[in-house]
Order: C-alpha cells, then structure tokens, then sequence
C-alpha cells in the first residue's frame, strides 16, 4: 500500500449479498475505513474485520443524506493517513453511480485507486426471466437514466422510446407518468412493461402491464425501482402471473 493510503470502490450488486463478487468481498476484509451506502445490504458489513471503522453516507430521499462533498472529503481524509479505504456502492460503482467523480477527486491528492465492478441493477430484468434482447424480437436495448442532475426527465428517454429496443430506466418511478406520456405520444398504447422493485431483496416485486395499465398497476410499489419497456418483456408474461413477488431466501 503506497504511503497516502488507497481507495477501492466496490459493486455490491442489486441486493441479495450473494451477489457481490469475491473480490469484493475480499476487499471488504481488507478495509480499515468502509464507506457504505443505503442500498448496499448490511449483510456484507460483516465481511470487514472488527477494526475496521464502518462509515454509512447513504443518499436517499426523504432520510439522512450525506453530500457528494462531504463523502469525497472523508475519502481524501481517511487515506492521507495511509489507510484503505473501501467504497462500498450499490449495483456497479460505474453505472449510473458517481463512482468516477470519487476516483477522479482522489487521484488529484496522489491517491491510488482501484475498482471492483459489481452486478448492476441493469441486470435485474434476467434475475426474473426477463431478457432484454430476444431473437426476432429486438435487436438492442437501452439503459437510461430517467432523471438527470437537474431533476429533469432525460432528453434520451423520447429517443429510446422512438426504437424497438428493450429500453431500461434507472431512477424512473417518479417520472413514470412522464416516460408513459412519450410512448403513448407514439401510439405505443399496448408495450410491455415490468416494474422491478427492491432488487434482488425478499420485498422484491414485479408489476407488470402495458403502456396504457401500468400506472394504476404499479400504485404504491416502493422505490427503489427499474422500469422495463419492450416487447421483449412479453417472454416473461407469457411464463409468470401478471403479478409475481420473489420471496428468496439468502
């Protein structure tokens, strides 16, 4: 370890603790200082030896948040004194997470980095036999982040929505009326959709309709929560209830 220390950052995967690499677990044990969100499963806390100082920065609305600042900080603070800090982020630290703006910070104070991808939540729809590209069906898909750094539905979301793919939006629940709007603005009443929500946890559901149902099919469902539009989603319908709730146990 060089002399300032070194920062990892770790995918926890979706959920299900069994679903974290073991190289991510691996550097769990290493860490002396864990930097942990609020999706990551605390299960995995159990991984780092006990004198490792367990740090939780969650960001979710609504509870106790620390700022993008503020976690860069403790990420600079805590490897100047030589130690290993473990970045601990739900599904991959690269998709859709701010994963690169923690290494960019570090690496301006000579700070050595390494990452550990994780399985994202990109992943989710295969968890429960939704896939996302289907022969003859479609030929792509797409993953979108519904809501962009201003608050605002991403501009990508009418182009996506315009092909055949399989289009997959992260952080979407909140701008559903929004995404619904676009696809019956193309006369695409009758799409597919599945709504993936709490991951790979037990609490997990899928919800599933079309364009024209899944707002009052999808009432109440908590967040977080991934949206699935296309046909491709029908290969699951035509399998599983319309309505399916996975009870996994770890």
């Amino acid at each position: 370890m060089s002399k300032t220390g070194q920062l990892t950052l770790v995918g926890a995967g979706p959920g299900d603790p069994d679903l974290i690499s073991i190289k991510g677990v691996k550097a769990i044990a290493s860490a002396e200082v864990l930097l942990y969100d609020a999706l990551i499963n605390k299960q995995l806390l159990k991984y780092a030896v006990s004198t490792c100082e367990k740090i939780y920065v969650g960001k979710r609305a609504g509870s106790h948040s620390s700022t993008q600042d503020e976690i860069n900080q403790l990420i600079v603070e805590h490897a100047l004194q030589g130690k290993h800090v473990v970045r601990l982020k739900g599904g991959d630290p690269l998709i859709f997470a701010r994963g690169k703006e923690e290494i960019d910070y570090a690496k301006a104070f000579g700070i050595h980095t390494d990452v550990v991808i994780g399985i994202s939540s990109l992943n989710l729809p295969g968890y429960y036999g939704i896939p996302l590209t289907t022969r003859g069906i479609n030929e792509s898909f797409w993953v979108v982040t519904a809501t962009n750094k201003h608050g605002k539905l991403s501009t990508d979301a009418r182009l996506a929505a315009q092909s055949s793919a399989t289009v997959v939006y992260f952080m979407g629940l909140g701008k559903l009326p929004e995404i619904v709007s676009i696809y019956q603005s193309l006369e695409k009443h009758d799409t597919p959709v599945a709504i993936i929500s709490q991951g790979s946890l037990p609490t997990a559901q899928v919800v599933t309709g079309t364009i024209s149902s899944i707002i009052k099919q999808s009432a109440g469902i908590p967040a977080p929560a991934l949206i699935v539009i296309g046909e491709s989603v029908n290969e699951y319908l035509n399998v599983y209830a319309p309505v399916k709730t996975r009870k996994d146990e770890y």
